[in-house]
């Protein structure tokens, strides 16, 4: 099930495989045409193109009135909730805003006096509005929703919608628990869509759901590219595709909880990509017999789909050296990255880029997807090498702010005209001299 890959042998097409996280690229281009066409349906036809997108691709007929989930169905979910479920959900909420709220009080309006009366700083505040995306393609995943949907709740962003697609199997029901994290965080707009046709209407607008400036949530290559499509229309998107992960390892770590962790986000799906790097051929040789026999007790569609992140799309990758294991996923740049070494701590200092750092095999990636506290909607496809996980800060605007004293103005006066001149913006210079 494990494709293993001698990296000082590997061309540089396997390594361009491997970092374009396999057949998951592949496929999205393939994509790009049937999206670009159901992103302008929707925006020429509003609702009626979502019911058909509904009907076409989930299986699901239903009326415009059906689109925004009522009053109803909360309260149902509310009474049919699993107890356990429930008590887990505010968990982790709990721990997904004590995080937040700790970075928000680090994120406030400021003010510095950098000379006598010459005052800068910013007024932060929250954005005007955003869509939430929670996937349920191929699961429910109302830990998607807590993870995008707290943060926008710490910063205090007024209009709030979540868009998410009726659960599989489920006769167009939303999944129970996904409408419980949005009760308890006191989202009431929720929207039964298609996935890649509910973000032409948050981006949009149509006759049910407002549109937005921002619309924020992992999902397939088909939403993922949805996402791309609107951006170019001016809405913000934070673009998150199928899910990664890497884990370094040394001679310490325990082969069963090192197949049990790649399993663990390899399940994900088919287009999903897993890499082990290690400088040890005995540590690859174990984990493989362990992901084989694990693997063998998973349900059918997350045994395939672990043979597809493990094997066509990722795998494990023999290195050197430790500290090629660090080059390599610094190159990398996983979504999710666990440390199974004897000195944890001491690797991370050289992880440079990686959406998360899961720091020893007590952390697994099961805890940071869902009750750990930190980001879990984090950048895929190697852009954790210059971006960060979902937090408020993604859902906060900050405006600058001067104040010049007319002894101020005077201090900075001919260097302003200077360089008006020398741009040749004459208004820009006289909007000085006449305060002279």
């Amino acid at each position: 099930m494990m494709r293993q890959q001698v990296w000082k042998t590997m061309t540089d097409a396997d390594k361009a495989w491997v970092h374009q996280r396999g057949s998951a690229a592949q496929s999205a281009d393939e994509l790009k045409p049937a999206i670009h066409a159901l992103v302008e349906d929707v925006r020429s036809r509003g609702d009626a193109a979502l019911l058909d997108a509904l009907a076409r691709f989930d299986g699901v007929e239903i009326s415009a009135a059906g689109i925004a989930i009522s009053d109803d169905e909360f309260d149902q979910a509310m009474v049919r909730i699993d107890a356990g479920v429930h008590k887990a959900i505010k968990q982790m909420i709990a721990n997904i805003r004590a995080f937040n709220e700790a970075l928000f009080e680090r994120r406030q309006s400021w003010t510095a006096e950098i000379a006598p009366g010459h005052t800068i700083g910013e007024k932060i505040g929250p954005v005007a509005n955003a869509a939430l995306f929670c996937p349920s393609g191929k699961a429910s995943y109302p830990s998607v929703l807590a993870q995008v949907a707290t943060p926008a709740v710490v910063a205090g962003v007024p209009q709030l919608s979540v868009i998410v697609p009726p659960a599989p199997g489920q006769n167009g029901a939303v999944d129970d628990a996904v409408l419980v994290v949005a009760h308890e965080l006191g989202v009431r707009n929720v929207y039964r869509v298609n996935g890649p046709a509910g973000v032409a209407a948050a981006a949009f607008g149509t006759e049910t759901i407002p549109s937005h400036g921002m619309i924020i949530g992992p999902g397939s290559p088909p939403v993922a590219l949805a996402q791309l499509e609107v951006r170019s229309h001016g809405v913000d998107t934070v673009v998150l595709g199928p899910t990664e992960s890497m884990v370094v390892a040394d001679e310490s770590a325990d082969p069963v909880l090192l197949a049990a962790d790649l399993l663990n986000e390899a399940e994900h799906g088919t287009d999903s990509t897993v890499v082990l790097v290690t400088a040890h051929q005995s540590v690859i040789d174990a984990a493989a017999v362990e992901v084989e026999r694990q693997a063998a007790q998973l349900p059918e569609q997350r045994r395939e789909a672990a043979a597809s992140a493990l094997g066509a799309n990722g795998g494990a990758i023999l290195v050197d050296s430790l500290a090629e294991a660090v080059d390599v996923a610094n190159w990398w740049a996983a979504e999710h990255c666990q440390l199974a070494v004897a000195d944890p701590w001491a690797v991370a200092n050289g992880i440079e880029h990686a959406g998360e750092l899961l720091l020893g095999q007590h952390t697994p990636f099961s805890v940071g997807n869902f009750t750990l506290g930190g980001p879990a909607a984090l950048p895929t496809g190697g852009w954790a090498n210059r971006a960060g996980g979902i937090t408020v800060e993604q859902f906060l605007k900050a405006g600058a702010i001067g104040h010049l004293t007319a002894d101020a103005l005077s201090a900075v006066a001919d260097s302003t005209i200077a360089l008006s001149e020398h741009e040749g913006f004459d208004a820009h210079g006289n909007a000085i001299r006449l305060r002279r």
